[in-house]
């Protein structure tokens, strides 16, 4: 006779029919004993039951926690009784899906209250980058930005990390923009932000243009939760007849829905004060006062982001000092750096998106 299914924790259709074993390819497992890894899965993919215990933990949900660990240790018992099999998995096990293991091997209601308020429930238990357009999407093969490779901008990194690092101990921190020329690495450095503190909870997600529109929805699911997230606008920039720049000016300061303390915006854009102007749109000093209102609406959305940390020009020789860097030398050869110089005389000029293309020749 079969176990009863748990009722808090829902497993997947394929895992409680007649044949279970298709179940084990929907994601990739890590290596080891697959029931087990497919179980522990399934108690991290618990939203409702998870997001409950991140509000309190009542007493009668922790009877039926523990009575749910029981099922589903009956329910893993009978799969390996009935599909014995070796290792399926592709991949080593995340620290959550270990944390997870435990608890369905030998863990109690208490166990499980303590993995939620530590590890959230899939897919920010699982993953570190997303990007967001209305619908959440997990990245499930980041770009792995390497913040080593970024040169002569050392104290523009050091102010975003120490700000980041208020905004991981749960201190106030400052909405970012990372603003100046071209190919100076300002993705880069947001990006990396994920790879330097991926371990200590903090979870990057992009918001597109297309997203903004439903962002009280993302900042109600990112509510409560264990990580810190950063959202990331990338190349921030708006003409002045584009009425998105409004829209975006009252929903990162001026809703009536307040943001969550675990989520951070960081934008990047090539414009300091992110709405293009022209000479034309300035004012005469004697104009009239609606006149000089209309610049400062423009300004008002720059003035959202408390820090700003100013990105400018390569010159040749940081052009080539970051051509070293992504070859890992110490210093070019004289024929290695003129044949830099004329990559980026023929090319785009002297930035680190230049040298990494160079050097990505030499490869």
């Amino acid at each position: 006779m079969a176990p009863e299914p748990p009722r808090l924790v829902p497993l997947p259709p394929a895992l409680l029919g007649p044949d279970p074993v298709p179940a084990l390819l929907e994601e990739p497992l890590p290596h080891g004993e697959p029931w087990g890894w497919r179980l522990a899965r399934a108690i991290l993919e618990s939203r409702p039951l998870a997001r409950r215990f991140l509000e309190g933990t009542p007493a009668g949900l922790l009877r039926l926690a523990a009575e749910d660990l029981d099922r589903l240790r009956a329910w893993h018992q009978r799969l390996q009784d009935e599909h014995a099999l070796s290792d399926m998995g592709c991949r080593e096990a995340g620290e959550a899906e270990w944390a997870a293991l435990a608890v369905l091997e030998r863990g109690d209601a208490e166990d499980l209250v303590e993995l939620y308020r530590r590890y959230g429930h899939a897919p920010f238990s699982l993953h570190t980058a997303f990007v967001w357009n209305g619908t959440l999407e997990p990245v499930r093969h980041p770009e792995p930005s390497d913040e080593a490779v970024l040169v002569g901008y050392e104290p523009q990194l050091e102010a975003l990390h120490e700000n980041v690092e208020r905004f991981l101990a749960g201190r106030p921190a400052l909405p970012t923009l990372l603003y100046g020329a071209r190919g100076t690495g300002k993705s880069t450095a947001v990006k990396a932000l994920r790879v330097r503190y991926g371990e200590r909870g903090l979870r990057l997600v992009e918001v597109l243009p297309e997203g903004l529109e439903a962002l009280p929805a993302l900042l109600d699911e990112l509510r409560g939760l264990p990580q810190r997230f950063v959202l990331y606008l990338d190349d921030l920039a708006y003409d002045a007849n584009d009425p998105g720049w409004r829209k975006l000016k009252t929903l990162l300061d001026g809703a009536l829905w307040a943001m969550p303390e675990n989520a951070l915006w960081i934008a990047t854009s090539n414009r300091k004060n992110l709405v293009r102007e022209g000479w034309s749109d300035r004012p005469d000093p004697g104009a009239e006062p609606e006149a000089w209102d209309a610049v400062q609406e423009k300004l008002a959305l720059a003035d959202r982001f408390g820090l700003h940390l100013t990105f400018p020009p390569f010159d040749q020789q940081l052009y080539l000092r970051a051509v070293a860097r992504h070859l890992g030398q110490s210093e070019l050869n004289e024929a290695t750096r003129e044949a830099a110089l004329r990559f980026a005389r023929a090319a785009h000029g002297f930035s680190g998106r230049t040298a990494k293309q160079f050097a990505d020749t030499l490869r």
